[in-house]
């Protein structure tokens, strides 16, 4: 599984590799190799790509964890269920 989700972030922002590249001082091959895994960013370029993008840093991995299967409680009120919450199952 691939952490980093570069390539679908600049997707979404409608940019190409190389013009993240110029944005943040690097190389073109740098950008690619991100976006395929082969190499990992220093946290400080993680930072400028994060703020270029203009997104949240978080929003630029993919989890690590499974999502927690959860179960919507409802309750009855007036002839229909209503959701109040999850909780797990």
């Amino acid at each position: 599984m691939e952490i980093l989700r570069l390539k679908e972030v600049l997707k979404e922002k409608g940019l190409t590799g190389k013009e993240l590249a110029e944005k943040v001082n690097v190389t073109e091959n740098t950008i690619s190799f991100m976006s395929t895994g082969r190499t990992q960013p220093r946290f400080d370029l993680l930072i400028q790509i994060a703020e270029v993008l203009d997104v949240d840093i978080k929003d630029l991995f993919n989890s690590t964890k499974e999502p927690e299967e959860l179960e919507t409680l409802y309750i009855f009120k007036d002839g229909s269920y209503i959701p109040i919450g999850k909780i797990k199952k």
